[in-house]
């Protein structure tokens, strides 16, 4: 049997195993090994496990676990919901203003947070009820929080930015710093919809009554204000001394992490209860995330033992003859139809070893080209029929909210993402300015 055939055997044994809805880290991981044991006899156990050492010595692997409690330690808390109120009450007189506020909510929880699943408990928790409540039309507010939510994992500190470093072999600072203005485009394209929507159509989102309005003084608009403040010195204190050059990646997860404590001990919320819910979850999630990465790492290691990046690359360029613009939006293609059944983690263990080696030699920027795999999932979170977003959207959203309103909602929404892609294709620079400017090493 060839190699080439080798290779699309296992391929399809692990797609097979994870549609079965095993573990992914224990399908990937198995497939791994067996195969390594298959080809290479007893010895070849060793060769998966050999490349997984180095994670061992990749030292930003720590910002991981900061990250994640940082997230949960201000969701706990209750921090976020602070900042939803100061969103609410600033917004709120305007057509639209509350759905405007629940985006810019969306915006803060994934600079502070990294995980798209935190921007959608908060969003459907504490914003969901609120805008039914105040006669939003129920479908343009569900594909608002979902597509809010996605921002997380484009926005630093993106966790899943930090997992493509990983499997990828690139410099995560240059990669969060990459995904800034694409995920701030993102966020003023849906901010421009809401707005343009919701003045052609005000009934889908009505403005707060005269009379509720009057009842709140501008002595708690600026209270709120001030409450509203702490979680964007949380984000400047992260995130603007990485810029600024005064931290590292490292420390910079670790001064957020420290911030948000801090934040939280400051406003009285910390509590045994709080304590012990982030810990055991931030721990949950970061275990989670280690065992992939071994798992993908063994993955890639016999995969590419067997020549398959060589293989990929002769299919598309000497078989199919394919130029290297076409190359990349198959690449995409193919991402948005893995996230139809599979999680953002699972495709880019999958691609990744494939993909990255491929679109170096073609010369593209592995960076830019990890900002467009992340936008490239976050479509593939909100597409029918297994979006990842979707589902869970239909696990938190009430009963008057169906599966098919869901999907009705995040048409317009996926469409702005697609826009958003294609002018990160066409103007590079959008991604690669600032990396280019102010990384540090």
């Amino acid at each position: 049997m060839s190699y080439e055939l080798i290779a699309l055997l296992m391929f399809s044994t692990m797609m097979m195993m994870l549609l079965t809805g095993q573990r992914v880290f224990g399908a990937i991981g198995f497939v791994a090994t067996i195969f390594a044991l298959l080809l290479w006899g007893k010895g070849g156990a060793e060769m998966p496990f050999a490349s997984t050492i180095t994670l061992m010595h990749w030292y930003p692997l720590l910002t991981l676990p900061m990250f994640i409690y940082m997230g949960y330690m201000l969701s706990e808390s209750g921090i976020a919901g602070d900042l939803y109120r100061m969103f609410h009450v600033w917004t709120g007189p305007m057509h639209g203003g509350l759905a405007i506020g629940t985006m810019l909510l969306m915006v803060a929880i994934s600079a502070m947070n990294g995980l798209s699943v935190a921007g959608m408990a908060i969003g459907a928790s504490v914003a969901l009820p609120e805008l039914l409540k105040r006669g939003y039309d129920k479908r343009m507010v569900t594909g608002v929080i979902q597509a809010g939510s996605s921002l997380g994992i484009m926005i630093p500190p993106s966790v899943v930015l930090v997992l493509y470093g990983m499997i990828a072999r690139q410099p995560v600072g240059q990669l969060w710093l990459a995904g800034v203005f694409p995920g701030l485009l993102l966020a003023f394209l849906f901010l421009a919809y809401i707005m343009i929507r919701c003045w052609i159509q005000p009934s889908l989102g009505p403005a707060l009554p005269l009379e509720e309005r009057q009842q709140i003084s501008w002595g708690e608009k600026f209270r709120l204000l001030r409450a509203g403040i702490l979680p964007l010195v949380i984000i400047f204190s992260m995130t603007g001394l990485f810029l600024l050059g005064v931290t590292s990646l490292v420390e910079s997860s670790a001064v957020g992490a420290a911030m948000a404590t801090l934040v939280a001990w400051r406003k009285g919320r910390i509590t045994r209860k709080v304590m012990e819910d982030t810990l055991k979850k931030s721990l949950a999630v970061s275990c989670m995330f280690m065992w992939v990465i071994l798992a993908a790492l063994a993955f890639g290691a016999v995969f590419d033992g067997l020549g398959a990046v060589k293989a990929i690359e002769i299919l598309f360029l000497e078989k199919w003859g394919l130029e290297p613009w076409q190359v990349l939006v198959l690449m995409q293609l193919t991402y948005i139809l893995m996230g139809m059944f599979l999680d953002d983690t699972a495709m880019l263990i999958i691609v990744a070893p494939l993909y990255v080696p491929l679109i170096i030699s073609l010369g593209f920027n592995a960076i830019w080209y990890g900002v467009l795999y992340t936008i490239t999932c976050q479509i593939a979170y909100m597409t029918p029929p297994f979006g990842y977003n979707l589902f869970l959207m239909r696990a938190m959203a009430p009963p008057e909210i169906t599966i098919v309103d869901i999907y009705r909602s995040i048409v317009p929404f996926v469409l702005i993402m697609i826009l958003g892609l294609a002018l990160v294709i066409i103007f590079p620079q959008i991604a690669l300015w600032l990396p280019s400017h102010f990384y540090v090493e």
